[in-house]
């Protein structure tokens, strides 16, 4: 894609604690991805695809249509942020994925989002 489309990509993580049960396998992770448009073009983002890797080596991907119930619209020179959580089996993991986006013309493209790691407080030593 060409330097009219650019998004910057920045994530937050958090391990929640109270809905966690590690005695079950049980992680909750919550995340904020705020999606800026660097670009000189807006565009919609229409889905997403995610791939959420833990510390086994299980691997399951997500697809579905926008974020949180939503298709934003942004901007040239404007962000985007929504908040959504992920429940692993091992206290560390990864996810990444891509945003599949389209232009105001209706030109389908991606926007990668670049790998981030999920980790319980205590579990990387």
């Amino acid at each position: 894609m060409t330097q009219e489309y650019q998004f910057q990509i920045s994530v937050q993580t958090q391990y929640i604690d109270e809905q966690s049960e590690p005695e079950n396998e049980r992680y909750v992770f919550a995340y904020t991805i705020q999606i800026t448009n660097t670009g000189s073009h807006g565009a919609t983002l229409n889905a997403r695809h995610w791939v959420i890797t833990d510390a086994n080596g299980e691997v399951t991907e997500v697809k579905g249509q926008g974020v949180v119930g939503e298709q934003p619209y942004i901007a040239p020179g404007k962000s985007y942020e929504y908040s959504s959580g992920a429940v692993l089996n091992t206290p560390i993991g990864t996810m990444q994925g891509s945003y599949q986006m389209a232009t105001d013309s209706g030109t389908a493209f991606d926007t990668p989002i670049p790998v981030f790691s999920l980790a319980a407080p205590g579990a990387l030593h």
